[in-house]
């Protein structure tokens, strides 16, 4: 199972934890130099695009292993080609239709293809014969392709993170705490299954799509995470990427109007985004937990998160994950300020939160929650807790945390040390650079 993370309380950060180019992207001849403003441009098209150009080329092509590569392919030839003849009219087309060529190619000189046969349905793209399903958007044909049943859970999520949400092997094994390699050898595996089982890319029917939505709920939560605070690169957050995963689930809600779990979603999604246009600075760095312009919460994220929630809620059977941390989402959303934040109730809603999902991140989330509720001393003995089980080795948010709660008690050279080793273990640059100051005030 993957670990049930929850809208983080971090003392030190106003952030939701969870789980960008793969690792595919586009490489760059390191002994010329390239325009910075085209590799912004092919970097940005990366991640607005990678999604929907490797669901075309999948659907025109019938092989997903084959469209990620020759996807790959046109955006390293769009970095060396682009600095020197300009970044074309449609960007995303170029690098479309050069994908797309460079697969028939690959197709005719693959002897064991019947070439001539796949050559002409592709240069026709004729819809595909089988049903599509109840939705026709080739990145959640790829989404649901991704999360088959027939795949593990852990598959799934690590295979449709890095294929539709173009999350990195880095970046994917930090946000299951677990190895790189480990990573790897799901996506290779997956892959390979829906090879050998011949999973078709499609929607899945009516039918049969409650089955399938558990583990894309789960991806899109993770890739809402990343872009809500990214784990590794220069910026603190990556907001193309939760709006995505707002955007798919938002389809998924109208889609499947009686499933509490994605209504519930969507609420933590659109509560959680209410908050961006506050949380970084005019200089693009992390803006404290307590230091938010709350002015610029966007007020209608917040109605309309309150409304998916109590839709959620419409359909009874209680609260789950989602709808647990959507309540916490909430109480913050309403709140006037963090001192007038009702800290009580939020950590009953990790508590309970603790009990159907326990993980050692949301026992982090409740310590924090009870620091702001009743101080920092009870919420220390949670942390050092947590801290000796070993659950969150090499986790930056631990001492990150354990440094602010020292901070509080007045322990200073203490708190520095637990920051300057949350510094070394932070993925990225702006949350780095803030510790490494917290590790050096006076």
């Amino acid at each position: 199972m993957i670990d049930g993370r929850a809208g983080s309380e971090q003392i030190l950060l106003d952030r939701v934890d969870g789980e960008s180019p793969s690792d595919a992207a586009p490489e760059r001849d390191q002994g010329r130099p390239v325009n910075a403003d085209v590799e912004a441009r092919v970097t940005q098209i990366y991640r607005d695009e990678w999604a929907r150009i490797v669901g075309g080329l999948t659907r025109r092509c019938g092989d997903l292993d084959l469209a990620e590569e020759m996807a790959a392919e046109a955006f390293a030839a769009a970095s060396e080609l682009w600095p020197e003849n300009g970044v074309p009219p449609n960007p995303a087309g170029w690098i479309t239709t050069t994908a797309y060529r460079r697969a028939i190619d690959r197709l005719r000189r693959e002897s064991f293809r019947d070439a001539k046969q796949r050559e002409a349905l592709m240069l026709h793209d004729p819809e595909p014969a089988e049903p599509t399903g109840v939705i026709d958007d080739d990145r959640l044909r790829l989404l649901f392709t991704c999360c088959h049943p027939v795949l593990s859970l852990e598959a799934r999520v690590a295979l449709t993170l890095r294929i539709v949400g173009g999350l990195t092997v880095e970046e994917i094994a930090r946000a299951f705490l677990i190895q790189e390699s480990a990573v790897r050898q799901r996506i290779t595996r997956a892959k390979a299954k829906i090879k050998t089982e011949r999973i078709p890319y499609r929607m899945p029917a009516a039918d049969d799509l409650r089955i399938r939505v558990d583990g894309v709920l789960a991806v899109l939560y993770l890739i809402f995470n990343e872009g809500h605070a990214a784990s590794s690169g220069p910026d603190w957050m990556r907001p193309e990427l939760s709006l995505e995963a707002i955007r798919l689930t938002r389809v998924l809600a109208a889609l499947m109007p009686r499933e509490r779990d994605v209504h519930s979603l969507l609420a933590l999604m659109e509560l959680t985004a209410a908050r961006f246009p506050a949380r970084v600075d005019a200089h693009g760095e992390p803006v404290l937990l307590a230091d938010p312009d709350r002015r610029r919460w966007d007020r209608s994220r917040i109605g309309r998160g309150r409304a998916a929630l109590a839709a959620a809620d419409a359909l009874g059977s209680g609260r789950g994950p989602y709808g647990l941390q959507a309540a916490i989402a909430e109480s913050h959303a309403v709140a006037p300020s963090i001192d007038e934040t009702d800290w009580d109730r939020i950590v009953l809603l990790y508590e309970a939160l603790g009990r159907i999902a326990p993980s050692p991140v949301v026992e982090l989330n409740r310590a924090a929650a009870v620091a702001m509720a009743t101080g920092p001393a009870s919420a220390l003995q949670i942390i050092d807790a947590l801290a000796a089980s070993g659950a969150l080795a090499g986790y930056h948010l631990l001492p990150a945390t354990r440094g602010e709660l020292l901070v509080r008690l007045g322990r200073a050279d203490e708190a520095r040390s637990e920051f300057a080793v949350a510094a070394a273990l932070a993925g990225n640059d702006r949350e780095r650079a803030l510790l490494q100051a917290k590790a050096t005030e006076r």
